[in-house]
């Protein structure tokens, strides 16, 4: 894998605008790990973790501190609808490498059926986009980041497994390679699937109450779970 000018080296906190350390979300372990200690972004890095455990956090206040949208998009979209994010943008700072690319797209699952009709009433450069709201939430998903993401860039994902099949996390791990084999693509993702979080190249951290946590994808307890279910479901099935 070729590495070369990233968009994104460290983020950090903003010295001129510290977030208040007793006001969520600076109370989440992880926040106040990145607050304390910054936290240096290579190629790839992937966020894994338990629902609640602030990799969607972390992952919306770096694409609004990058000026990306924070429901999807790329940096100078205008989409909106209900405002959920956090404040934490604010409160970062990125350093970010001279002469690379500034452009970056945003996706989450959560957020893609609103963004498909802010693509359809606003056509890129005059001309009509695919129609994503004819496909199903997979096909949808996959025709946006093959129109879309091409180039270099800061690109940004946030548990984008909850709209693809098995074939549909593959498609997207090709895709994810190709832009950072590239050498001027970083990639930025949150899952909880373990085919995602193989991504060649990857800083993989584990996200919960201890904060921010390194790992090796063969350590990940995500990947443990998921190998002890698919050796044994009935023992994990009885429970339920």
């Amino acid at each position: 894998m070729m590495f070369g000018q990233t968009p994104v080296t460290h983020v950090g906190v903003d010295p001129f605008n510290p977030p208040n350390p007793d006001v969520w979300p600076a109370t989440m372990a992880p926040v106040q790990q990145i607050l304390r200690e910054g936290l240096d972004l290579g190629p790839v890095t992937v966020f894994v973790g338990e629902n609640g455990s602030g990799k969607s956090t972390l992952v919306e206040g770096i694409a609004m501190a990058y000026g990306v949208n924070s429901e999807g998009g790329s940096t100078g979209a205008m989409h909106h609808s209900r405002t959920t994010e956090s404040d934490l943008h604010s409160g970062l700072k990125l350093t970010r490498n001279p002469g690379s690319s500034k452009y970056g797209y945003f996706l989450r699952a959560e957020t893609m059926h609103g963004f498909f009709t802010y693509l359809a009433d606003n056509p890129s450069m005059g001309r009509p986009d695919s129609d994503y709201h004819g496909m199903s939430h997979g096909e949808s998903f996959l025709e946006l980041i093959l129109n879309r993401f091409r180039g270099g860039g800061l690109w940004i994902l946030d548990e984008p497994e909850s709209a693809l099949s098995f074939s549909g996390c593959l498609s997207l791990l090709s895709v994810l390679t190709q832009l950072v084999d590239g050498g001027d693509s970083q990639v930025i993702l949150s899952t909880h699937s373990p085919m995602l979080a193989s991504l060649p190249g990857a800083d993989i951290y584990e996200v919960g109450p201890w904060g921010l946590r390194p790992n090796v994808w063969e350590d990940l307890e995500l990947v443990r779970n998921w190998r002890s279910f698919m050796d044994a479901p009935q023992r994990f099935l009885k429970y339920i």
